[in-house]
């Protein structure tokens, strides 16, 4: 993938993940896939989450995984290491936007205020991640009058039911989503489960 905009184009939900073990992200993965999700964040949430990226493009080739949570330049150079094939951050500092400028794959930087948004957009990012989105649809809706040229991705606090009405908003692309894979899911070990979400997540469209 060249460009965030491609990969946040491949879905209309990205699965936000809180990697568990190996074994078990490589199944989660699969199902996720196998309901017609292209794309998932693994978050480096977890002391596991970078033998979770490596195991997950080793075994599902198909899938496009970023690393998530990404919060320091260091992490940056750990994710891509791993096979990282784009970067998700829920905010900016001076050294990390310095480091995602020059990052060898797709970034999509994350902001939350319209401050923010100028920076990034100043950077050259043109697909950014918005947390927490939680009830600010109208605020983010807003920001598409004066930044025609920005896509972006809603993250945090959004479920299957508020999933369409972020979706119609004119300058939203996909978003990020954890409801697709619950905790008692993975302990259950419940992939059927977990394909069904991915199943209902892909027939979602952006609409606007």
């Amino acid at each position: 993938m060249t460009s965030a905009r491609e990969i946040a184009g491949l879905s209309p939900v990205i699965p936000v993940i809180t990697p568990p073990d190996p074994e078990r992200m490589v199944a989660m993965a699969r199902a996720i896939l196998e309901g017609g999700i292209r794309t998932v964040e693994i978050t480096l949430r977890t002391p596991t989450a970078l033998d979770a990226i490596r195991a997950v493009r080793a075994s599902v080739p198909d899938l496009v995984v970023g690393a998530g949570t990404v919060l320091e330049p260091a992490q940056l150079e750990t994710a891509l290491e791993a096979g990282a094939q784009f970067i998700v951050t829920p905010g900016l500092t001076p050294d990390l936007l310095e480091s995602l400028i020059d990052a060898p794959v797709p970034v999509v930087p994350g902001v939350s205020t319209v401050s923010e948004t100028m920076l990034a957009r100043y950077a050259g990012f043109s697909t950014l991640k918005f947390f927490p989105a939680g009830d600010r649809k109208d605020f983010l809706a807003a920001l598409a009058a004066p930044f025609p040229d920005l896509t972006f991705c809603p993250t945090g606090g959004i479920d299957l039911q508020a999933a369409a009405d972020w979706l119609a908003l004119p300058n939203v692309i996909c978003i990020g989503g954890s409801w697709l894979t619950p905790a008692e899911f993975v302990v259950e070990q419940a992939w059927g489960r977990i394909r069904e979400r991915a199943a209902e997540a892909a027939a979602l469209r952006v609409t606007a």
